[in-house]
Parts: structure tokens; sequence; C-alpha cells
């Protein structure tokens, strides 16, 4: 606020003026941002912004070009840069000059076998040091790093890589997940298998032990050892590369079809999330940053990005719930985390299952508690200041994969509210549009940006005139950016989200957003968790909701009146559902998203495309099942 009042004449004695600034004089505002946060350019941009009124069209920094690693890798001291765990208590730290050697030496041996800019590297793998470093030398010689996490499973991330034609396919033999040894080997096999075009498989030695009879006669083609491929001990040198120079490739959750290639660029990347790092999150050299995250959700990528900062980064591949329910918290106590991420989900079954983290771990250093994934319910705020610690900045957060940052996010100048998303983000103009596209001050609607910014993507991959990225965001408002969110604007100048926009339910013609339902019945001591999904019905649509219950409970009629009667007297009478069935499971994403789209659609007879998207698509048949066995 103090450089934008004495070098650019900005009104902004608070955070609303700033804001304002940021999104009236873009120009401005991010060639501000740049550099306040230092970032390194090898050439000038000939302006900030060019074709500003157009989007999509804007371009942002024509004409320079940077790095993104080597901006990542500014730091190269003897401070640890990343600390790695894993469920079964291994540990592994690096400091920011051994980070620096070891990805020099990657980057030799993706060089040696031809690796150059604009290839693309796919990485089956878990939340690993092994990740980090060799997304850093992919894109230190300008190649694009495409992820996800080897859960997924062959035909997932076949779904995903085949779209891409990568040179470079990296994997493990196996991982760990509560408790248990997983071996992929069989399932990397036939994923090299139908991938043609890759030059080789990098395969990193990373479950402790495993057999080699456990794979059988498992071959897998082209395959060289990490070892071999970090061999030699090389200087480190970093490709110069345009601004909008390709970076990641991220995908949709793929449950309604094949997984969109979203592709994000390096410098709009790397600028937005140091904003979001340095400002939003206000995060130091003196800080650890920790996200429980894999390395398919865009959560990973922008932990690593607090590499920029100087943080030191802490690293966890397993359950959330190993060997026990706090297993999060004591890697918090233990590694001294100032920066604590996770998802509200997360929050809401600790609070279920009466976890005091504040009481039971040393939480001294903890100065802020991150959360995304799904609306973070007032009851959840009560949980993490009562139980996990009282002065904590708590910050709900919220944007997506599209945009591989946050429209609405943390504030340090404001307080929090509960239940609330504090603040639009700097330099994005957030609006809440009606159904007739007029922009209301307060109320519900449609979460909209008005105009262009940074991390907005390049485009869809293997989508050259933009045929499919322009309906995906620009289609319901022309020019605009609509990014599917129900989100209510608060008098406070917060924000609420209600949910995904094409989940809202609509019985009698009253649009519902489905996270205040799942509020209101997750009250219920009974009640662990609950999807809600409309059901066409003679012309109109009535509320079916799926409860997921405590060990040993069944669904009666005294606990669905329970549930109806907090339903009522919570919201209206409008929310009231139709019928409530129990189910054991809830269908996710592989990210931990509700699919209530694939929900909706298996119970009115229609197909689910891409079942392998999901975490558990056994939950889908076993909500049909409950569905057509009837209920009240």
């Amino acid at each position: 606020m103090e450089r934008a009042r004495l070098r650019h004449g900005a009104v902004c004695s608070d955070y609303a003026g700033l804001h304002q600034w940021s999104v009236t004089q873009p120009a401005a505002f991010w060639g501000a941002l740049a550099t306040f946060c230092d970032l390194r350019f090898r050439r000038a941009a000939r302006q900030v912004l060019e074709h500003g009124g157009q989007m999509p069209g804007a371009r942002w920094f024509p004409g320079a070009e940077l790095n993104f690693a080597e901006n990542l890798l500014r730091c190269c001291d003897s401070r640890p840069a990343l600390i790695w765990r894993d469920e079964s208590g291994r540990r592994r730290e690096l400091s920011h000059a051994q980070l620096v050697d070891e990805v020099g030496r990657a980057a030799a041996g993706f060089r040696r076998l031809g690796l150059g800019r604009g290839d693309r590297v796919a990485a089956f793998l878990p939340n690993c040091v092994e990740a980090v470093v060799a997304m850093l030398a992919a894109t230190s010689l300008g190649a694009i790093w495409s992820s996800s996490s080897p859960d997924f499973g062959a035909a997932g991330a076949h779904d995903r890589f085949a779209q891409i034609s990568p040179r470079l396919l990296l994997t493990v033999d196996g991982y760990r997940y509560a408790g248990k040894a997983i071996d992929v080997r069989p399932v990397v096999a036939e994923l090299a298998d139908k991938l043609p075009g890759l030059d080789a498989v990098v395969m990193i030695p990373y479950l402790a032990g495993l057999s080699d009879a456990a794979a059988g006669s498992v071959t897998i083609p082209r395959a060289i050892s990490w070892q071999a491929l970090t061999a030699d001990d090389a200087p480190l040198e970093f490709a110069a590369t345009p601004f909008d120079h390709p970076l990641y490739i991220l995908y949709s959750s793929g449950t309604t079809g094949a997984p969109k290639c979203i592709v994000h660029g390096a410098g709009g990347t790397l600028l937005q999330h140091l904003k979001e790092h340095l400002l939003h999150t206000d995060l130091r050299r003196s800080d650890r940053l920790f996200y429980f995250t894999t390395c398919g959700w865009m959560m990973w990528n922008w932990l690593v990005s607090g590499l920029a900062s100087g943080a030191t980064l802490v690293l966890y591949d397993g359950s959330p719930s190993f060997p026990d329910a706090g297993a999060l918290w004591r890697l918090a106590a233990e590694e001294g985390v100032t920066v604590f991420g996770t998802s509200a989900r997360y929050l809401a079954g600790n609070a279920k299952a009466g976890l005091h983290p504040g009481r039971d771990f040393d939480l001294q250093r903890l100065r802020m508690v991150l959360s995304t994934g799904s609306p973070l319910a007032p009851e959840s705020f009560d949980y993490v200041y009562q139980r996990v610690k009282a002065d904590v900045h708590l910050a709900s957060i919220s944007g997506g994969t599209d945009i591989i940052s946050c429209f609405l996010l943390g504030n340090p100048l404001l307080p929090v509210q509960r239940g609330e998303l504090q603040c639009a983000g700097l330099g994005m103009a957030v609006v809440i549009y009606d159904e007739h596209g007029q922009a209301l001050s307060e109320g519900r609607g449609e979460l909209v940006c008005e105009r262009p910014f940074p991390s907005m993507p390049l485009g869809f991959w293997n989508d050259v005139d933009g045929r499919l990225y322009h309906p995906a965001y620009f289609g319901r408002f022309p020019g605009v950016w609509a990014h599917g969110d129900h989100v209510e604007r608060t008098r406070s100048g917060g924000f609420i989200i209600h949910g995904r926009s094409d989940a809202v339910l609509n019985p009698g013609g009253v649009r519902i957003g489905t996270a205040e339902l799942y509020r209101a019945v997750e009250a219920v001591p009974e009640v662990l968790e609950s999807l809600a999904v409309g059901e066409r019905a003679g012309g109109d649509e009535r509320v079916l909701l799926f409860v997921v219950l405590r060990a040993g409970l069944g669904l009666d009629e005294a606990l669905r009146a329970k549930i109806r009667l907090t339903i009522r007297h919570t919201l209206t009478p409008r929310h009231v559902p139709a019928k409530i069935l129990q189910v054991a499971d809830l269908p996710r994403t592989r990210n931990g998203k509700l699919a209530e789209l694939a929900v909706r659609a298996i119970l009115h007879g229609e197909a689910v495309s891409n079942r392998a998207a999901l975490a558990n698509p056994e939950a889908l048949e076993q909500m049909r099942r409950s569905f057509e066995s009837g209920g009240g």
C-alpha cells in the first residue's frame, strides 16, 4: 500500500482502496507487483499489458523473458528448502543449496535424453522430493510439466497423459497409504505401453523393501533408474522463455467426459503465486509452509511456488489419518509448521472425531490455517479457534485448477468473519452477477471476473482455435470470466460460497446452494457427511439427500425427522429434502470433491462417461441401489 501511494499516487488507505486500484489500474498494479516480488526477468517487457480490454486476448509482459525454475531457486544457502515425511516415519531434508545441486543433476540427465523447450514431461508420482526436483529440472529447460498421483490408476492417468503426448514418464515402483504398500509397476507398464511417444520411463525406487517378485514378470519398456538419470554433476543452466511460455498442464476432474487439459503460463503462474504467498499469506523466509495435497491437485503447484519466497516446504505423503487422526497435527508440531494447509472436509472430520490438536500437540509456531477444496462451514471456524489455536489466522480460500490460484482468499489486514472468505484477491476484478448478468453489491449469484489477470489459462491443449476454451469460461457472459461458483457477497465485504452453480438445487424455482444444505445437515451429530442432488419430477425438481452416518447407526424415521427438522429450523421449508437415504460412502473426485453431477446423472439413468476420474466409483452404484430401493 505504501509503494502504491508513493510511486503510483494510488488512493489506498485500506485494503478496499488498494483492491480498487489494483483492478482499475491493472498495468500499474501488476507491474508494481512484479517489482515488489523481485521477479527475475532475463529480458524486460515492452509494456506490462497489451490488449487489456480483451478477455480472452490480453497479453501480459509481452517481450519479457524469464525462467520459472530460476525464480524458485533464487536461494542457495544452507537453510532447509524441503522437509519430506511419509506416513511410515521416513524423513528427508534438503537445504536450498542441496536442492539446486539435485536439480542440476536431474536437468543434466534430461538433456542427455534430448528433453528441450516445449517437450512434455508426465509425472506419475507421490508428493516426494523427487517430484519437486524433476519439475524444477524440466522447467529449467523450458519443458512443460504435467503430473498426477499414482492412485489414479492406468485408465485415469492415460485419459490425461495420452492427450499431451509426453516424451518422458517419471514414476515410482510403489507407494504407501493407510499402512498398506501398493505396488504400481504393473500399472506403470500398462500406462507406458499406451503412450507410444515416450522416449524413456524414469523409475524412482520409492517403496522401501519392495520385492521384485511382487511385480511378477512385469517389464517396463524404455525404463531407466533415477540414479542413472542423476549420476552426473553438472552446473544448472536456465533457458530464457517468454512470460507466457507453457509451464504446466493441469486437468479438470473429468467426471462428465475426458479431462480438459488446461495450459498455464510460466510468468502468470509465478506472479500470481508470489502475490498470494507474500501478500495474502504474508509468507516469509522463516516460515514453514505445509499443504496436504497430492501431485494431482493444483495445490501441489501452489505449494511448490513457496520456494520463490524462500520459505521451507513441508511435504507429506500418505494418509492424513494414519496411524491415527492426529497424524497431520503431529507432523505440524514436530516440524514447526507455521502455515498449515488442509481441506474443509479434514477440519470437519476432525471436529466430528472430537480431536483437540491445540491441547494434544505443540502448535506454538502455527500462525495460519488455510482451507480449500469445498466451502468451510461456520462450525469449522468455531472448531479451529476453540480446538486448534485461538490466535491463528484462519483463511478459507477458493479458486481452482482453471486459474491455478485463487479468486477469494485470506488477508492479514482484515478480520476473520465466521463462515466467510475474507476478500477478493488483489488484481482480481471479482463481481457477483444475478441471473441477468447484473452486478450485485450484496446477495447471491454467479462469481465472475470482469477483467483479465495473468494466471488465466493460455488455453486448452490441442484446442488451437479456442473452440472448447471460450465457451467453458466466456459462454455465459461474453467477455467476462464465469467461474461456475454460486457465491454470496456479504454486508461486511466478505464472501460465502454456496456450491457449484451447475449443482445448485432448484425446487419450486428457488435456487439452493448445496453447501448451505450440507452445513445444516452435518450439524446433526449422527451425520458424518451428506450429498444432495435434484431429481426431475413432474416438471419440477425435488431434493434427494444422501447421508453417511456414524459407525453402527442406521437411518430410521426418527433420525429422518430430526434431520428434516434441523434443516427447516436452520434454513427454510424449501430446503427440506423429499427423500433422505443412507449410504456407506459418497463418490468423490481424486482431489476429494463431491461428484454431485455424476450422482445426478446416474439417478436419471444417464451415463457417467469417465468413472476413472473418481476415487471411489463403486459409491455411485451404492447410491443408485439406495435410490431404487426407496426410503423416506
